[in-house]
């Protein structure tokens, strides 16, 4: 059936609110929010007896997210991703009726209706299959270690090598993830279970990142990977975005091998110190840690502006160091590690100090130490 140029799909069906809300969201977070062809700017929904199926792309990232559903008549509609988002996000029912009404696309609750407009379905390109298996990994433990690797990555596009995470596959089914914005550089290993194929990609972080904490929930995720693009897919969902075209140095020429100092105490207890102290400073937000027999000390300020100091024991042997850092980059590294003992190797002069927990290496972050009078010095 054709209306005004548009074609119109038949669609009924019932749905809880805040899932198809959460799915929604999740869409419009993951695509560019200034798309000027309103086509790319619609999602594009599939209802039959397995529930929907919400699509959308931009031609470089594309998205398939499932939500179950009640659907009393299949169909599919295209329509505009962003105001049926905020629409549902304003709801206040636990359900919904979704339903075709000529040419626009009606949301009825019990003494409301909101209706918007079908565009073309035909002209949507639709979402590509993702590229071919690589590797199967547990949904939870790669969402949670991506987490604060793609935290690490940064966000300037003129350096565009900088805001992806490489991923690969090592040795003894380990599968690898790095990042770094130069001032820092994290490097995590989880087991997995390859398919065997040579696997070594670098994919935007920012997009990467949310789709592993969508699939967070699934007992496993599948990867997937050619030259081209890269994808993940879980419980009938999928994710794709194309890779980017540079990649990372070896991580391994920088994760040192022997240190100056090593110092290990509870990450809680010391990002406690630095919170604390680091209110303390004399316009530059910093804080130096004073690593010697039985303790670090922690301390900050000027004699104009105030100071502060705190003692957090700790287990320490080598040589006494004095490194500063800069209190955000000291308080992301001790909140990836909340709830563990900690290991700081701590170098000479200003390379790179490394943080572990004291009893896994599962999660290598390396923080470099600011030169307090002289600027910031970069890894590598």
């Amino acid at each position: 059936m054709s209306e005004r140029g548009r074609t119109v799909f038949g669609m009924d069906l019932t749905v809880t609110t805040a899932r198809l809300s959460a799915a929604m969201t999740d869409l419009v977070r993951l695509l560019p929010t200034r798309v000027y062809d309103p086509v790319l700017a619609g999602v594009l929904i599939t209802a039959s007896r397995e529930g929907l199926l919400l699509a959308g792309t931009d031609r470089e990232r594309g998205v398939r997210l499932s939500c179950p559903a009640i659907v009393h008549t299949d169909g599919r509609v295209l329509v505009p991703a962003k105001p049926l988002a905020d629409t549902l996000r304003a709801m206040e029912v636990d359900e919904i009726r979704v339903v075709v009404e000529g040419s626009r696309l009606a949301i009825r609750t019990p003494g409301a209706r909101f209706a918007l407009p079908l565009l073309e379905a035909d002209l949507h390109p639709g979402v590509a299959e993702p590229p071919p298996l690589v590797g199967e990994v547990d949904g939870r433990r790669f969402a949670d270690l991506l987490a604060t690797v793609a935290s690490v990555a940064s966000r300037d596009d003129a350096l565009p090598m900088l805001t992806g995470v490489r991923l690969r596959n090592r040795p003894g089914g380990r599968l690898s993830m790095v990042a770094t914005d130069r001032y820092r550089l994290a490097v995590g290993e989880l087991s997995w279970s390859p398919t065997g194929t040579d696997f070594d990609v670098m994919v935007p972080a920012a997009v990467l990142a949310e789709a592993a904490k969508q699939a967070a929930g699934a007992e496993r995720v599948s990867l997937h990977a050619d030259a081209d693009r890269a994808g993940l897919v879980w419980n009938g969902s999928t994710i794709t975005t194309t890779l980017l075209a540079t990649t990372l140095p070896d991580e391994r020429k920088l994760i040192p091998t022997t240190v100056e100092s090593t110092a290990e105490l509870e990450a809680d207890s010391l990002a406690g110190a630095v919170r604390r102290v680091g209110l303390y400073n004399d316009g530059r937000p910093i804080v130096r840690l004073d690593i010697g027999a039985g303790e670090v000390r922690v301390h900050s300020g000027d004699h104009q502006g105030g100071q502060a100091e705190e003692m957090v024991k700790a287990e320490v042997e080598g040589s006494r160091v004095s490194p500063a850092y800069q209190v955000r980059y000291l308080a992301d590294v001790l909140k990836a590690f909340a709830g563990q003992r900690i290991r700081l190797g701590v170098q000479a002069g200003y390379r790179g100090s490394l943080f572990t927990a004291a009893h896994s290496e599962s999660l290598r972050y390396l923080v470099v130490p600011i030169r307090p009078l002289e600027g910031d010095q970069v890894v590598g």
